[in-house]
């Protein structure tokens, strides 16, 4: 991505989509990093992930998005060493399927963020990062946060089973710092 001027100002260009509006029903596989890739979440043991004190935070407030963001669901979940894989199920309006199609949208709408994907994972890691600074750890995410959308059952199943066996493929991972 190159950067553009806005207000005089480099930025980044967005990552999403640009023609899907985020607040829309749908199924989202998200994976969101530790900055600097660090291994804070814990570590695997023997192809089973053993979180440390902030990863049980991290995991506590996962299962804690719904009571804050009442049209969410979740899906799979696993935490890595140095980041976290989610599918997150926005539920509006129950009489539309949840699976995404691929009709266009219209354009991605800026305004109001809060009910969309972007402030669901904007108050997730606010949450940790708060514990982190209540708790004297020193703690950053990586900006922003990775996303695709989910767009049929077969993808779904797929993701699922990525994230249920990602932790199993760690020592392959070229992120462990045990890889060879």
């Amino acid at each position: 991505m190159t950067p553009d001027l806005f207000k005089s100002k480099y930025r980044v260009e967005s990552s999403r989509l640009q023609e899907w509006d985020y607040s829309q029903n749908g199924y989202y596989f998200v994976t969101i990093c530790i900055k600097n890739r660090e291994y804070l979440f814990g570590q695997i043991k023997n192809d089973e992930m053993i979180l440390s004190k902030i990863g049980r935070v991290a995991e506590q407030c996962w299962y804690e998005i719904p009571n804050h963001f009442t049209f969410v669901e979740l899906d799979e979940f696993a935490i890595m060493p140095n980041h976290i894989h989610g599918i997150i199920v926005i539920t509006k309006n129950t009489e539309t399927q949840h699976i995404a199609s691929l009709q266009r949208q219209g354009p991605n709408k800026f305004g109001p963020q809060s009910e969309n994907l972007a402030s669901i994972m904007r108050g997730f890691k606010s949450s940790i990062k708060k514990w982190a600074t209540v708790n004297g750890i020193d703690f950053e995410w990586q900006p922003r946060f990775y996303d695709r959308i989910i767009r049929n059952e077969e993808e779904l199943w797929n993701v699922r089973n990525y994230i249920q066996h990602n932790h199993l493929k760690w020592n392959e991972d070229e992120e462990n710092p045990s890889y060879i």
